[in-house]
Protein backbone atom coordinates (compact mmCIF):
# COMPACT_ATOMS: atom_id res chain seq x y z
CA UNK A 1 0.00 0.00 0.00
CA UNK A 2 2.86 2.44 0.98
CA UNK A 3 4.55 1.64 -2.40
CA UNK A 4 1.34 2.99 -4.34
CA UNK A 5 0.85 6.00 -2.27
CA UNK A 6 4.95 6.97 -3.32
CA UNK A 7 3.96 6.38 -6.84
CA UNK A 8 1.45 8.31 -7.14
CA UNK A 9 2.44 11.15 -4.82
CA UNK A 10 5.40 11.23 -7.59
CA UNK A 11 3.38 10.94 -10.55
CA UNK A 12 1.77 14.13 -8.56
CA UNK A 13 5.18 15.67 -8.32
CA UNK A 14 4.39 15.76 -4.60
CA UNK A 15 7.60 17.18 -3.20
CA UNK A 16 7.46 16.17 0.10
CA UNK A 17 6.98 12.70 -1.43
CA UNK A 18 10.26 13.05 -3.44
CA UNK A 19 12.22 13.99 -1.00
CA UNK A 20 10.93 11.05 1.16
CA UNK A 21 12.04 9.19 -1.86
CA UNK A 22 15.31 10.77 -2.34
CA UNK A 23 15.87 10.93 1.23
CA UNK A 24 14.97 6.99 1.77
CA UNK A 25 17.11 5.71 -1.21
CA UNK A 26 19.95 8.01 -1.96
CA UNK A 27 22.47 6.32 0.00
CA UNK A 28 21.42 2.76 -0.92
CA UNK A 29 21.14 3.47 -4.79
CA UNK A 30 24.97 5.12 -4.55
CA UNK A 31 26.17 1.76 -2.79
CA UNK A 32 24.39 -0.36 -5.47
CA UNK A 33 25.54 1.69 -8.05
CA UNK A 34 29.84 1.48 -6.50
CA UNK A 35 29.12 -2.39 -7.18
CA UNK A 36 29.34 -1.21 -11.06
CA UNK A 37 31.29 1.86 -11.46
CA UNK A 38 33.85 2.09 -8.02
CA UNK A 39 34.19 5.87 -8.77
CA UNK A 40 32.48 7.56 -5.34
CA UNK A 41 31.99 10.90 -7.86
CA UNK A 42 30.40 9.05 -10.62
CA UNK A 43 28.19 7.27 -8.74
CA UNK A 44 26.49 10.40 -7.08
CA UNK A 45 26.61 12.19 -10.16
CA UNK A 46 24.87 9.67 -11.36
CA UNK A 47 22.14 9.19 -8.68
CA UNK A 48 21.54 12.47 -8.86
CA UNK A 49 20.78 13.16 -12.27
CA UNK A 50 18.86 9.86 -12.03
CA UNK A 51 16.85 12.05 -9.38
CA UNK A 52 16.75 15.21 -11.20
CA UNK A 53 15.29 13.14 -14.50
CA UNK A 54 12.85 11.36 -11.96
CA UNK A 55 11.00 14.61 -11.13
CA UNK A 56 11.40 16.16 -13.96
CA UNK A 57 9.58 13.43 -16.01
CA UNK A 58 7.46 12.37 -12.75
CA UNK A 59 4.05 12.76 -14.53
CA UNK A 60 5.22 10.28 -17.47
CA UNK A 61 6.92 7.22 -15.54
CA UNK A 62 4.96 4.51 -15.23
CA UNK A 63 6.43 2.07 -12.38
CA UNK A 64 4.25 -1.06 -12.63
CA UNK A 65 6.47 -2.99 -9.77
CA UNK A 66 7.22 -1.85 -6.79
CA UNK A 67 8.90 1.38 -6.28
CA UNK A 68 12.48 0.11 -5.00
CA UNK A 69 12.45 -2.62 -8.33
CA UNK A 70 11.99 0.46 -10.46
CA UNK A 71 14.72 2.84 -8.31
CA UNK A 72 17.22 -0.20 -8.31
CA UNK A 73 16.66 -1.63 -12.03
CA UNK A 74 16.94 2.31 -13.44
CA UNK A 75 20.11 2.80 -11.52
CA UNK A 76 21.28 -0.42 -12.71
CA UNK A 77 20.86 0.20 -16.58
CA UNK A 78 22.25 4.12 -16.12
CA UNK A 79 25.56 2.14 -14.74
CA UNK A 80 25.54 -0.24 -17.74
CA UNK A 81 24.91 2.44 -19.72
CA UNK A 82 27.61 4.95 -18.35
CA UNK A 83 30.14 2.16 -18.41
CA UNK A 84 29.43 1.63 -22.55
CA UNK A 85 29.75 5.33 -22.96
CA UNK A 86 33.35 4.98 -20.96
CA UNK A 87 34.59 2.45 -23.06
CA UNK A 88 33.73 4.38 -26.44
CA UNK A 89 35.30 7.44 -25.00
CA UNK A 90 38.39 5.30 -24.65
CA UNK A 91 38.23 3.91 -27.69
CA UNK A 92 37.96 7.15 -29.27
CA UNK A 93 40.44 8.46 -26.75
CA UNK A 94 42.87 5.76 -28.59
CA UNK A 95 42.24 6.17 -31.75
CA UNK A 96 42.93 10.18 -31.47
CA UNK A 97 46.32 9.28 -29.82
CA UNK A 98 47.48 7.13 -32.11
CA UNK A 99 45.88 8.31 -35.53
CA UNK A 100 47.47 11.46 -35.22
CA UNK A 101 51.11 11.87 -37.18
CA UNK A 102 54.36 12.79 -35.79
CA UNK A 103 55.00 15.33 -38.40
CA UNK A 104 51.48 16.67 -38.76
CA UNK A 105 51.29 20.56 -38.36
CA UNK A 106 50.75 21.50 -35.21
CA UNK A 107 49.30 25.18 -36.35
CA UNK A 108 46.11 23.22 -37.14
CA UNK A 109 46.35 21.55 -33.78
CA UNK A 110 46.21 24.75 -32.14
CA UNK A 111 43.36 26.55 -34.02
CA UNK A 112 41.53 24.00 -33.43
CA UNK A 113 42.11 23.42 -29.77
CA UNK A 114 41.84 27.96 -29.66
CA UNK A 115 38.76 27.43 -31.26
CA UNK A 116 37.43 24.66 -28.65
CA UNK A 117 38.61 26.59 -25.70
CA UNK A 118 36.71 29.76 -27.01
CA UNK A 119 33.47 27.52 -27.51
CA UNK A 120 33.59 26.29 -24.00
CA UNK A 121 34.14 29.44 -22.37
CA UNK A 122 31.42 31.33 -24.39
CA UNK A 123 29.06 27.94 -23.59
CA UNK A 124 30.01 28.54 -19.75
CA UNK A 125 29.05 32.00 -20.06
CA UNK A 126 25.49 31.17 -20.96
CA UNK A 127 25.52 29.72 -17.05
CA UNK A 128 24.13 32.08 -13.77
CA UNK A 129 27.10 33.36 -11.97
CA UNK A 130 25.87 30.78 -9.07
CA UNK A 131 25.58 27.42 -11.67
CA UNK A 132 28.85 28.41 -13.53
CA UNK A 133 30.52 29.12 -9.88
CA UNK A 134 29.65 25.67 -8.93
CA UNK A 135 30.40 23.69 -11.75
CA UNK A 136 33.82 25.02 -11.82
CA UNK A 137 34.51 23.95 -8.23
CA UNK A 138 33.25 20.99 -9.39
CA UNK A 139 34.43 20.05 -12.42
CA UNK A 140 37.95 22.37 -12.32
CA UNK A 141 38.70 21.98 -9.52
CA UNK A 142 37.44 18.77 -8.41
CA UNK A 143 35.66 19.23 -5.32
CA UNK A 144 32.99 17.03 -4.02
CA UNK A 145 29.26 18.01 -3.78
CA UNK A 146 29.45 17.84 0.03
CA UNK A 147 32.49 20.23 -0.26
CA UNK A 148 31.19 22.58 -2.23
CA UNK A 149 28.12 22.63 -0.19
CA UNK A 150 30.16 23.98 2.65
CA UNK A 151 31.93 26.13 1.24
CA UNK A 152 29.16 27.85 -0.53
CA UNK A 153 27.07 27.81 2.67
CA UNK A 154 23.88 26.07 0.46
CA UNK A 155 22.46 22.51 0.46
CA UNK A 156 23.80 19.54 -1.42
CA UNK A 157 20.73 18.83 -3.04
CA UNK A 158 20.98 22.47 -4.46
CA UNK A 159 24.76 21.86 -5.39
CA UNK A 160 23.26 18.45 -7.67
CA UNK A 161 21.03 20.15 -9.25
CA UNK A 162 23.07 23.09 -10.29
CA UNK A 163 25.79 20.63 -11.59
CA UNK A 164 22.94 18.90 -13.65
CA UNK A 165 21.36 22.14 -14.85
CA UNK A 166 24.98 23.28 -16.09
CA UNK A 167 25.79 19.82 -17.48
CA UNK A 168 22.43 20.18 -19.74
CA UNK A 169 23.37 23.70 -21.20
CA UNK A 170 26.51 23.17 -21.79
CA UNK A 171 25.81 19.51 -23.92
CA UNK A 172 23.22 21.32 -25.49
CA UNK A 173 25.71 24.06 -26.36
CA UNK A 174 28.61 22.14 -27.49
CA UNK A 175 26.76 19.50 -29.61
CA UNK A 176 26.60 21.68 -32.50
CA UNK A 177 30.15 22.71 -32.57
CA UNK A 178 31.58 19.36 -31.59
CA UNK A 179 31.23 15.62 -32.59
CA UNK A 180 29.30 14.02 -29.40
CA UNK A 181 32.11 11.81 -27.84
CA UNK A 182 34.34 14.79 -27.54
CA UNK A 183 32.20 17.22 -25.86
CA UNK A 184 31.33 14.45 -23.46
CA UNK A 185 35.08 13.39 -22.97
CA UNK A 186 35.43 17.65 -22.40
CA UNK A 187 32.70 17.92 -19.88
CA UNK A 188 32.92 14.76 -17.59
Amino acid sequence: MKDILLIEGLERREKIVFDYIFNYYYSSLCAFSMQYLNDRSAVEDLVQDFFVSLWIDAPHHKIHSSLKTYLFASIKNRCLDFQKHQKVLEKYKTFILFSTKPDDDSTDHYLAESELRQAIQKSLGKLSPRCREIFELSRLNGLSNQEISTQLGISKRTVELQISNALKILRKELVEYLPIWLVAWLIM
